[in-house]
């Protein structure tokens, strides 16, 4: 049974874990590469905030809906497999999806197939490489391996975009897409060849007769966890309202350049560029500077920055897209400074057999509202103008930050969940096969 661990008791970690994060970041390149082109392909041919907003409800819905029973089924199956299946279920769709854009048959339908079927492949891998992250890093490097996961987004937001802008000038939007597949096929490779430490999974005569219903039991006892743990559960609905405003805002992002600025794909690329810039140096200022002593007022700080970026986007005159581009990088400044302590404060604290759960969890959690506003996001937005849904977004940034530092609750989820001894409901403990 794999558990936490200090750097002494494993000093050669990085030849295990490292490969793995090479792995999933040149699958990262070709998925965000893709999704540029094809958000752009939409654009063009479509030109509709109805058509951006349902595309990312549908890339949404699946994955919010399945991450908490993902994250159950990912804390008690082998999380390798779980990846390999999840990553290879993904490539294919996206290889079938490449062949009818070879063959010029594509629908509009074909692509909301796509974006669903990426979106429950991803409701399982995520949990599942999330969780094995904590077992496979000392937990004194956790916080320097969200940096180096902030400091990946970032370059990611450097590079894909104009890679992306450059693709579909270069080649047609089903070449683009076979990009996906092999980087794809690269990070399932490299997963084959490699050891992914697991906790130790239940075994009991009722888990094996029932399998649904203890699942269900289970997802049971993470949202339970999850609701106990008052900073937690408060985080939660602070970000939840938060995405319900900033998800459908950056999901119409490409009709704001087209639209609202008269700009083509280079400019969206610029600006998209401009957010991976801020996030590459608030990675790095993360990773040199380590936040404060209370993590999640280091967050708080990054969410302060989150809301101005915001603000700038949102009053920027049609006539100065360079000021989009300023907020643009604002944003992504703070971005990482939002989410890295968060992270590293989960995988601290949680105990090992529920972070599948957890992270699922929280995933849905944050989430849980941003149906509701890419829903309303799509009409309004051509009632209203694109730049309303920055505007409120910011607003409600601002005054987050003020609710972190004055909630006792939130200023103390660092010390963990409140019963620190919870457990799986289980009968007994086995180790099992991690290949």
């Amino acid at each position: 049974m794999a558990t936490q661990f200090n750097e002494s008791e494993n000093p050669h970690w990085r030849r295990t874990f490292f490969p793995v994060w090479i792995g999933q970041a040149i699958s990262l390149i070709g998925s965000r590469l893709v999704g540029f082109a094809l958000v752009w392909y939409l654009t063009e041919t479509t030109g509709s905030a109805i058509i951006l907003t349902s595309i990312s409800l549908v890339g949404l819905l699946p994955e919010m809906i399945l991450a908490p029973f993902a994250g159950a089924l990912a804390d008690r199956w082998n999380r390798k497999k779980v990846m390999i299946i999840a990553d290879s279920a993904i490539a294919l769709i996206t290889l079938m999806i490449a062949c009818l854009f070879a063959f010029n048959v594509v629908e509009i339908w074909h692509i909301y197939i796509l974006m669903f079927m990426r979106s429950i492949g991803g409701a399982f891998h995520y949990p599942a490489m999330s969780a094995s992250t904590s077992l496979m890093v000392p937990k004194e490097r956790l916080t320097k391996i969200q940096g180096l996961n902030q400091l990946l987004n970032s370059i990611l937001m450097i590079i894909a975009a104009p890679l992306g802008a450059l693709a579909i000038e270069l080649m047609e939007i089903g070449s683009v897409l076979f990009i996906d597949v092999c980087t794809a096929g690269f990070a399932i490779i490299i997963l084959f060849f490699i050891t992914i430490p697991q906790p130790g999974v239940t075994t009991s005569k009722e888990q094996r007769a029932n399998p649904m219903r203890t699942m269900f039991k289970d997802v049971g006892v993470g949202f339970k966890y999850v609701v106990t743990w008052k900073g937690l559960f408060y985080i939660l609905i602070l970000v939840t309202i938060i995405n319900a405003l900033l998800v459908p805002a950056f999901s119409l992002m490409p009709l704001l350049v087209k639209t609202t600025f008269e700009r083509e794909a280079a400019s969206l690329a610029v600006l998209q560029a401009s957010l991976g810039a801020g996030m590459l140096l608030g990675s790095l200022l993360l990773s040199i500077w380590g936040g404060f002593k209370n993590k999640i007022n280091t967050s708080a700080i990054g969410l302060l920055g989150v809301g101005i970026g915001i603000l700038i986007m949102a009053f920027a005159p049609t006539h100065l897209f360079w000021l989009v581009v300023v907020g643009g990088f604002i944003f992504g400044l703070a971005n990482p400074i939002v989410n890295g302590p968060i992270g590293a404060i989960l995988q601290e604290t949680v105990q090992p057999n529920m972070q599948g759960r957890v992270f699922a969890l929280a995933s849905t959690a944050s989430r849980a509202a941003s149906p509701i506003g890419l829903a309303l996001a799509g009409p309004l937005s051509e009632y209203l103008g694109v730049q309303s849904w920055w505007l409120i977004g910011g607003f409600v940034c601002l005054t987050m930050v003020i609710i972190v530092f004055i909630t006792p609750a939130i200023q103390n989820v660092e010390k963990g969940h409140p019963d620190q001894t919870q457990e799986l409901p289980t009968k007994k403990l086995n180790t099992v096969s991690i290949d």
